[in-house]
């Protein structure tokens, strides 16, 4: 199948756009109108995985980290990252990374440890803001019903839990048909008062285009008079961290124990247990200290993440217990999550799990 069509499907589970500023996911290398045949799943792009993507007859490699993270000035084959883009463009194998738009859906990476965890009532830690739109325009009376049940069906109107939401308020528009005009209602030179509905609706931005094709397809007027308003309001289904609640409180170290074993984690970092029972839990696959604050502010007792420096620990301040389990161990079942996306919607295309561990840091135990 063409890989814009695996793009589309994957993009619409994680939006590209709920990505951070700083990353690079999306398609890394390739051409989103070429066919692919087959492809490999893994953490991390290297050397190896591109070795093993020829091995197994893969043009197309998925990961969640992208190879390329910043610009390169230079491919001369010097670094690792400049050795798997000239490999990869050698062999005409197509890169794609989903990186922390996968990170912030409720059905991601975080929602992944929440349920290898057993954690429920799950929501997330720190919504995001700024990913919906507003959209105002003002339609005939008579014709309203159409115009709003055409934005409802191209994803407009969703808040939360409930569908085909909107404002409506009754005016009254006035307009001037030009010359070479062919209006819907009024004269031409002739000013028209015409009864309309203010109709005031929400959209994802992602949805934009959608949108307003359908707007226009649907509006009777030749020029369509509409405002779109960006919108600060917090997202809550879409962010960074998940909270959730265990089904029966456990000691520090039995949920240390649980942590290890459901996470397949080699060892843990932590901060001092406390006297108290953990029952509520903060998760972050990655980094996750810039979320210590949340978590405790959410009444976390427990915060389940990786990379926090030494003197971050000291910020638990006996209020939370920090488990760093890892960067690797806390995303390494989020390419078993890809596989069962793309397999849900493509079930009859080969897609892989790598057989190497791409984790780059050892412990001596």
């Amino acid at each position: 199948m063409r890989l814009a069509a695996l793009i589309q499907h994957l993009e619409a589970y994680a939006p590209s756009n709920y990505q951070e500023d700083y990353d690079n996911s999306g398609l890394i290398i390739g051409n989103v109108n070429a066919e692919v045949h087959a492809a490999l799943v893994a953490l991390d792009c290297t050397e190896q995985i591109v070795d093993e993507a020829i091995a197994q007859g893969c043009n197309l490699i998925i990961t969640h980290h992208p190879i390329v993270f910043k610009g390169l000035k230079k491919i001369t084959g010097k670094t690792y990252v400049e050795r798997v883009v000239l490999k990869a463009i050698r062999h005409n194998i197509a890169l794609y990374a989903i990186h922390t738009n996968l990170d912030h859906v409720k059905n991601g990476v975080n929602g992944v440890i929440c349920d290898r965890l057993g954690l429920k009532g799950t929501k997330i830690l720190q919504p995001k803001s700024s990913l919906m739109k507003k959209l105002v325009t003002f339609c005939p009376t008579e014709l309203a019903p159409v115009v709003r049940n055409a934005l409802f069906e191209a994803g407009a109107g969703r808040i939360g839990e409930y569908g085909d939401c909107s404002f409506n308020a009754d005016g009254i528009g006035t307009f001037k048909a030009g010359e070479s005009t062919d209006p819907y209602v009024g004269e031409k030179g002739v000013q028209h008062h015409e009864p309309e509905v203010r109709i005031e609706t929400v959209f994802l931005a992602q949805n934009e285009r959608k949108v307003l094709l359908a707007l226009f397809e649907h509006h009777p007027y030749e020029e369509v008079a509409y405002d779109i308003y960006p919108l600060e309001n917090k997202l809550e289904t879409v962010g960074a961290g998940m909270l959730g609640w265990l089904e029966e409180e456990m000691d520090g170290r039995d949920f240390l124990r649980l942590v290890k074993e459901r996470m397949d984690a080699s060892v843990i970092r932590h901060t001092k247990l406390l006297p108290k029972k953990i029952r509520k839990v903060a998760v972050c696959g990655g980094s996750g200290s810039f979320l210590l604050k949340e978590a405790i502010a959410a009444g976390a007792d427990a915060f389940v993440t990786a990379d926090f420096k030494y003197h971050e620990f000291f910020d638990a301040d006996e209020r939370i217990v920090i488990a760093d389990i890892g960067h690797f161990e806390s995303e390494q079942f989020t390419s078993d999550l890809l596989i069962d996306i793309i397999q849900e919607k493509f079930p009859n295309f080969p897609v892989r799990l790598t057989e190497h561990n791409t984790n780059p840091v050892n412990y001596f135990l």
